[in-house]
């Protein structure tokens, strides 16, 4: 509440240093619901609200035992894991150091290296049945670059989990505007009964990101 008793953005002023995009930035987070929400109930980031509303829309995490979170950092997905499927065994993997996280095993190392794969594999002691992806890729500020980057990371993933598995379980990643290319939305809809695209709430309206959800893994050929 401001000292009139009205409601106000809070707006904050242009430090010596500080870009107008990074002024914007700060701005939306200050006055971001969601960054609030994650504040007040102890979620490490606003990202934890998207696995939230896509667990209550598609039923993810009902049964779940093992969940591999690609992309980890800062652990606002495995936060929900746990907290939703609290006896379900969850490793994450990501390039950024994360805080540990009780109930989480969680790998620093690229997941694009020849023998994550494998590490993820160990860690779990078993097939997965939910496959995680909220990665994307650094960005360089050349948009075709940046989608590209981000896509072959998407379709890394996917191959994953076909690779991993159990019968009957989970993909979910993020992508972005446009969706999922035809190849990589040929081989989901090759190996799930069901492939859809979402857009949570707690996606920001001007973010050009969705998340795929595949669900009813059928096995490998």
């Amino acid at each position: 509440m401001s000292r009139s008793g009205k409601d106000a953005d809070r707006r904050v002023r242009t430090a010596r240093g500080r870009t107008a995009s990074s002024t914007r930035w700060l701005e939306r987070q200050l006055n971001d619901p969601y960054v609030k929400q994650a504040k007040a109930e102890g979620y490490r980031s606003r990202a934890a609200y998207k696995l939230i509303e896509l667990d209550d829309r598609f039923g993810l995490l009902k049964g779940t035992k093992r969940v591999v979170d690609l992309g980890v950092a800062p652990g606002g997905w495995s936060q929900v894991v746990r907290k939703r499927a609290p006896a379900a065994g969850v490793v994450g993997i990501d390039l950024l150091e994360t805080e540990p996280l009780e109930g989480v095993t969680i790998l620093q190392m690229d997941f694009m290296a020849d023998e994550a794969p494998q590490a993820l594999e160990a860690a779990l002691d078993g097939a997965p049945d939910l496959v995680l992806s909220d990665m994307a890729a650094n960005t360089v500020g050349h948009k075709q670059t940046d989608h590209l980057r981000t896509m072959g990371l998407v379709e890394a993933a996917a191959h994953f989990a076909v690779e991993v598995l159990s019968e009957g379980g989970a993909f979910v990643a993020k992508v972005l505007a446009g969706g999922t290319d035809a190849d990589l939305l040929a081989l989901l809809k090759k190996h799930f009964r069901t492939v859809k695209h979402a857009k949570p709430p707690a996606s920001r309206k001007g973010s050009s990101e969705w998340y795929v959800v595949a669900q009813g893994f059928k096995g490998r050929d």
